[in-house]
C-alpha cells in the first residue's frame, strides 16, 4: 500500500499544499517549525483519524481560518480516496472514504496501516506502563479488528462500573450494588479475551523483536519481552484467575471507588540480556530498542495483514549515531514506503536513497522539490 498524493488546505502553515510521494523513500527537509511534521500529522490522520501528538484539532486549523482539510490517494489493489474536514465553529471532524462519510474511527483503523517512529517514542520504554499497553494496543488493532472491538467495549465497561464504584462510595446503594454484579460479568469477560489476545501477541511479536535488534546493531545483546499481568495466570485459567482476583479486591474497590483489577493496569517489561532495560540500560539500548519496536511492529503487521503498512519517521536521524543511522538506512531497503524528516541536510549522504525516492524542502509551508 502506497500514499500517492496528499493535498492540505489550512492544515497549520500550509495553506494550500499540493505533495505527490514516491513509492520508496521521502525524505521531507526542513528547518524546525517550517511545516515538515505537519505533513506526517496530515498523513497519519488519514490513516487513522487520529492526531500523531494527541494534539487538539482546533490547534492544526492555520491562525485566522475557521476549518482544514486534509486528502490522499491510496493504492493498494484498489485506489481509495480519504478526506478529513474539521470546522473550528462546530468543533466537529469528518473522515469521508471514497465520498463516503464514516462515523467510526474503528471502521479506519488497520485499513490504512501505518508505523511511526517519533521522538515521544521514549515513553515507550522510559514512561509509564500506560504508555506500554497503548503502544501495544495499537498494533494488535490495527492487525486485529476483533482486538479491537473488544478493547472499546472493555474502556466502555471499565468506565459504567468506575462510575457504580464510584456511587456506591458515596451513597451506598443496594440497587447499585446489584448492577455491579452484572457489570463485573461482563468486565471479566471482554477482560479476558484481552488478555488472551496479548498472550499470543507477546509470544509472536518477540521474535520480530530479536530480528530488528539484531538487524539494528550486530552485538550479543538479546531483547525480551515479558507481559505483567494476572498473577499466576495461564491460557487455560484466565477468566478463572481475572475472576478470584476482582473477588478479592471487591472490599477495596468499594471503598476507593475505583477498578483496581483488569488488563487496563497491565504492563509489558522490556529486557536486554534478562536485565530489566528501564532500571539498566543506557541511552543508546533505550533508542535501539525503541527503533527495533518499530521496525517489528511493521513486519508484524505486513505479515498479519498481508499489506506493506506505511512507515512514518520524524526527525530520527538527529538522535543517531553514524552507526546506527546508516544500519537503519539499509534497514530501510526491506519496508515500502517510508516518509523522514530531517533538518540536517549533512546527514542525508547517510541514507540509502533507492532509486525513485524523493527529496522535498518545506519551507513556512510551502513545500518544493529538490
Amino acid at each position: 500500500m502506497v500514499l500517492k498524493q496528499i493535498d492540505l488546505q489550512n492544515f497549520r502553515l500550509h495553506r494550500s499544499t499540493s505533495i505527490v510521494f514516491s513509492d520508496n523513500l521521502n525524505l521531507i527537509i526542513g528547518g524546525n517549525g517550517q511545516g515538515k511534521t505537519s505533513i506526517l500529522e496530515a498523513i497519519y490522520y488519514l490513516c487513522t483519524t487520529k492526531n500523531l501528538n494527541f494534539a487538539s484539532e482546533s490547534d492544526v486549523v492555520t491562525f485566522g481560518e475557521q476549518t482544514f482539510n486534509t486528502e490522499g490517494l491510496f493504492v493498494d489493489l484498489t485506489q481509495n480516496q480519504t478526506r478529513l474536514y474539521y470546522d473550528l465553529m462546530k468543533n466537529r471532524k469528518n473522515y469521508f472514504l471514497d465520498n463516503k462519510q464514516i462515523l467510526s474511527s474503528s471502521d479506519v483503523i488497520g485499513k490504512f496501516p501505518i508505523v511511526t517512529l517519533i521522538q515521544p517514542d521514549h515513553a515507550i520504554t522510559l514512561g509509564a506502563p500506560a504508555d506500554r499497553r497503548r503502544f501495544v494496543d495499537s498494533i494488535i488493532s490495527q492487525s486485529s479488528h476483533t482486538y479491537l472491538e473488544i478493547l472499546l467495549e472493555y474502556n466502555k465497561v471499565l468506565r459504567q462500573r468506575a462510575s457504580l464504584l464510584s456511587q456506591i462510595k458515596e451513597f451506598r446503594n443496594p440497587s447499585v450494588t446489584e448492577q455491579l454484579e452484572a457489570w463485573t460479568n461482563s468486565l471479566v469477560i471482554n477482560g479476558a479475551e484481552l488478555i488472551r489476545y496479548r498472550l499470543k501477541f507477546i509470544e509472536e511479536f518477540t521474535a520480530y523483536v530479536i530480528k530488528a535488534y539484531n538487524q539494528i546493531i550486530e552485538n550479543d545483546e538479546l531483547p525480551k519481552i515479558e507481559y505483567s499481568s494476572i498473577q499466576n495466570i495461564d491460557y487455560g485459567n484466565i477468566k478463572e484467575r481475572f475472576l478470584e482476583e476482582v473477588n478479592a479486591a471487591r472490599e477495596d474497590e468499594l471503598r476507593r471507588g475505583v477498578n483496581l483489577i483488569g488488563p487496563h493496569r497491565d504492563d509489558f517489561i522490556f529486557y536486554i540480556n534478562d536485565h530489566e532495560l528501564k532500571r539498566f540500560g543506557s541511552q543508546g539500548q533505550h533508542k535501539t530498542f525503541q527503533i527495533a519496536l518499530r521496525f517489528a511492529q511493521f513486519f508484524y503487521i505486513k505479515e498479519k495483514l498481508g499489506k506493506t503498512p506505511i512507515f512514518l519517521m520524524d526527525d530520527v536521524f538527529g538522535e543517531l549515531d553514524t552507526y546506527r543511522a546508516g544500519k537503519i538506512s539499509n534497514y530501510l531497503s526491506q519496508v515500502g514506503q517510508a516518509f523522514i524528516t530531517m533538518t540536517d541536510f549533512s546527514r542525508v549522504e547517510e541514507l540509502n536513497m533507492l532509486t525513485g525516492s524523493k527529496k522535498i524542502r518545506i519551507e513556512n509551508g510551502t513545500a518544493t522539490y529538490l
